[in-house]
């Protein structure tokens, strides 16, 4: 009994992290796909003011914003041919592993009142 507890906590775990993002793979993904060319080597300084700060960023705003890419998102303001190009081989989890490793780092995004 002991040891189907173990297995079941392990594996409850790990479908967690997988449902949530893999950091790592995330981690890889970026790199895979050079996001650190435009977006800054610590994701937080573009090579173009009109791009986006990724580091520290909202998991969830991720990935709408590169789901809404891979569609080619138009309503959405996320037609942008280069970016539409990097994200169309990812599925859906590598943009939640992606989303997941951008969230993890230190980001300079701030909220003022």
């Amino acid at each position: 009994m002991k040891k189907l507890i173990i297995a079941l906590v392990c594996a409850s775990a790990s479908f967690a992290a997988t449902a949530g993002g893999n950091i790592d793979a995330g981690k890889a993904l970026a790199e895979k796909y050079s996001c650190a060319a435009c977006h800054g080597k610590d994701y937080n300084s573009p090579i173009d003011p009109s791009y986006p700060k990724l580091a520290g960023q909202h998991k969830d705003y991720l990935q709408h914003a590169l789901t809404a890419y891979k569609r080619g998102d138009a309503a959405n303001g996320r037609s942008n041919a280069i970016m539409t190009g990097q994200v169309k081989p990812l599925s859906n989890q590598d943009i939640k592993d992606l989303a997941a490793y951008l969230h993890s780092l230190p980001g300079t995004l701030a909220v003022h009142r």
